[in-house]
């Protein structure tokens, strides 16, 4: 197979179904479609096994994965506003690669209703009724330090996305009362703000105590045992979704220009995080998210030769 070929095609393709110009849109509109395509660690070892996104991810707890659905040799992330447009685009890119690649697993999603944090940002709520994806790199500088890869050239400003599909345990969660289920997340369900005080956009004060000297912040709690701080990591750009399919959950993607950023944090998380219990993780995969690509400059070329 040629992968420099491969890619060459799909970053036309993706061209021509952003810009609105691909007859397999059936006449619908491409809106806000964006595509993200990234390769496996397979794959990127197969350029420089030294290359960042060459390292495949360890096991952790809590994960029942058949072996179909961990790993793979492409990632292709499909996301618009209008929710006909996704399987339309996904189908005219799979078109692609029907003959070279077999699919090994798909999941849909979508974001949940959004409260406002800070200067026009926005997080959603997932399916425990929490907002998710607050603490990140949303400046351009911390994006510039903890987001894009600087370099070596063949992958500098491209990315590392981690997908994890997991399934949550919502009647044992929704049976809890809300002070309980507050202090699993560490976080006031209706507003989002930490339970050391302050708004949703405040960061969280894990020093913070009562009077009688119990952490406000309770010591398992979610946002403590994954907080980059307390995991000694850089931070993350989050993405999560809500799924229903094949059970209700969540597609977690997270973005990082440095692996450990994401394993550092799951094993502090593994090692005490009260919220892990209520879930069981299905599929997962690491990808290099290639940089990006134009007329001139052929989507993976940086990597692969056509």
């Amino acid at each position: 197979m040629a992968i420099g070929s491969l890619l060459a095609e799909l970053g036309k393709a993706v061209q021509a179904l952003t810009a609105g110009t691909d007859a397999r849109l059936l006449g619908f509109p491409s809106g806000d479609l964006t595509v993200t395509i990234g390769i496996g660690p397979r794959l990127v070892r197969m350029v420089d096994p030294a290359l960042p996104g060459a390292v495949d991810l360890p096991e952790f707890a809590h994960e029942q994965i058949p072996p179909q659905a961990r790993g793979g040799d492409l990632l292709m992330q499909i996301c618009a506003n209008d929710v006909m447009i996704p399987p339309i685009a996904a189908a005219a890119l799979l078109d692609h690669t029907s003959n070279r690649l077999r699919e090994r697993w798909r999941q849909s999603g979508h974001r949940g209703s959004t409260i406002p944090v800070d200067q026009g940002r926005t997080a959603p709520r997932n399916l425990f009724g929490f907002t998710d994806g607050i603490v990140g790199p949303h400046t351009t500088a911390q994006q510039q330090q903890n987001l894009w890869l600087p370099g070596p050239s063949p992958v500098a400003d491209g990315t590392i996305a981690v997908i994890r599909r997991m399934n949550l345990d919502l009647p044992r969660f929704a049976a809890l009362p809300i002070p309980v289920q507050e202090e699993i997340f560490g976080r006031r369900r209706e507003t989002g703000e930490p339970l050391s005080g302050g708004t949703i956009a405040t960061d969280p004060n894990l020093n913070a105590k009562t009077p009688d000297g119990r952490y406000r912040i309770p010591a398992d709690a979610h946002i403590r045992r994954a907080h980059p701080t307390t995991a000694g990591v850089n931070l993350m750009l989050r993405r999560s979704y809500s799924v229903n399919d094949p059970a209700p959950g969540l597609l977690f993607i997270s973005f990082q220009n440095d692996i450990q950023t994401f394993t550092k944090t799951l094993t502090h998380m593994t090692n005490g995080d009260a919220l892990l219990s209520f879930t069981t993780t299905t599929a997962t995969a690491p990808f290099l998210i290639l940089p990006g690509f134009d007329d001139t400059r052929p989507l993976g070329s940086t990597l692969f030769h056509t």
